[in-house]
């Protein structure tokens, strides 16, 4: 619980100096989340061996089109609760969280549907950091996963490998590098109708 604290602390923080001072970092956040997967990647090269790495089997695919059809699932009950056209609903949901790819791909179609596209995906960004931890205790750790989308491979992997162990940091990082590499296809893809 105390991990969390930290976490909101630290976003708060962030979020102050941002409104009230704006530093210029450059590249350095990318830099730094470099690193941060460097160090979960040589945590993941101590504890598996290949043989583990070829027991998640048919869960390193079922997980990630699972949580894209939940997604998917998602925008379209989003759309007709919300009365919008199927399209941008599908096309926000299909982002996964990847909201620095999903906002601005929207954006080329609609204004609007791409700073919502953005929003929401920061958001399932956002409450994956500050749920996850729950979301353990209440279904097994390797389904939880699902809810971070294509972060689980790096914005939200050390949350997974804090709460989760070092065993649900290869289904996630699997996960997320999946979802991240279908997410630039299916949102476009939706865009078109």
């Amino acid at each position: 619980m105390r991990f969390l604290v930290y976490v909101l602390v630290a976003l708060i923080a962030g979020i102050l100096t941002g409104h009230f001072y704006a530093p210029e970092f450059g590249n350095l956040y990318e830099v730094m989340l470099y690193l941060l997967i460097l160090i979960i990647g040589i945590d993941l090269g101590q504890s598996f061996r290949l043989a583990e790495i070829r027991k998640l089997g048919r869960l390193a695919i079922k997980l990630p089109l699972g949580t894209l059809l939940g997604s998917l699932l998602g925008g379209l009950a989003a759309s007709l609760l919300l009365g919008i056209e199927l399209r941008w609903g599908l096309a926000v949901a299909a982002g996964c969280g990847w909201y620095s790819l999903t906002g601005p791909l929207i954006a080329q179609y609609s204004a609007v549907y791409g700073t919502l596209g953005f929003l929401a995906n920061l958001t399932r960004e956002i409450f994956t950091v500050l749920l996850y931890p729950v979301a353990i205790g209440k279904m097994r750790k390797e389904l939880a996963v699902s809810m971070g989308g294509a972060t689980t491979m790096d914005t939200t992997l050390p949350i997974m490998t804090k709460f989760g162990g070092s065993e649900v940091a290869l289904i996630a990082f699997v996960h997320g590098f999946v979802l991240t590499a279908l997410v630039p296809f299916v949102v476009p893809f939706i865009l078109q109708f």
